[in-house]
């Protein structure tokens, strides 16, 4: 659907999705175009269920949350590029910056994130740098994924796919989320969370296995 939209990828040994996820991961250290250009329309699809270039103009000009997103995805894309490294990184560090204290979103442009990131509302938005972040991930006003100094989950939380995060919920330390979980608003979670869990409370705490489904909408974006 949405990849034939954007333009030939045959000529592409491996996939967009496929590719980004390695640079995600680390296996591969540059970004193409057509993988920069697959991220920010698979963003742009989450939040309106479509794709075109009207719509990117319009969002990257009059969005809010979206708005980081794109520049934030610029980022990623200019400073793994060795020439936009002295020329596009500056002006979109500048932007990042700047929405960083009008929007109240702190997400480092080097933080791990797959495709289709959606940012309901902007405000109170804190990820630590090394957190991973898997595909199609909702992401609440209030939302802290934060970094453990000490103990048995010293470290950062690593986020799976089609994860629900609801507002002021806190992700601190090593914790693994696992694919298609919900995480109730205000919730603190300290502790590995299974598959389509539905997580709420302080500490975060198991309620059922209906997972993010009605929450993480519009992910057919890389169906052929």
């Amino acid at each position: 659907m949405l990849l034939n939209h954007f333009t030939d990828f045959s000529a592409v040994e491996i996939p967009p999705s496929r590719r980004v996820l390695r640079i995600i991961d680390g296996a591969s250290d540059s970004m193409r175009f057509e993988e920069y250009k697959f991220l920010v329309y698979s963003d742009l699809y989450r939040l309106i269920g479509r794709s075109n270039l009207r719509a990117l103009i319009r969002f990257v000009l009059r969005g809010e949350s979206f708005k980081y997103v794109f520049w934030m995805r610029t980022c990623q894309y200019a400073s793994s590029n060795r020439w936009l490294r002295f020329t596009l990184l500056p002006l979109a560090r500048f932007f990042l910056h700047h929405l960083k204290y009008k929007l109240g979103i702190s997400i480092p442009y080097t933080t791990h994130i797959g495709p289709g990131f959606y940012i309901g509302h902007f405000g109170g938005i804190v990820v630590n740098s090394h957190s991973i972040i898997g595909k199609n991930c909702n992401m609440s006003h209030g939302v802290t994924l934060g970094q453990a100094n000490r103990g048995e989950k010293k470290g950062y939380p690593q986020i799976g796919d089609n994860v629900y995060i609801g507002p002021g919920a806190k992700i601190v330390g090593n914790v693994r989320v696992g694919n298609n979980v919900a995480i109730g608003a205000n919730c603190v979670v300290t502790r590995d969370v299974p598959d389509n869990a539905v997580v709420v409370g302080i500490p975060g705490r198991v309620i059922s296995y209906k997972g993010s489904t009605g929450y993480v909408l519009y992910t057919d974006y890389d169906e052929s």
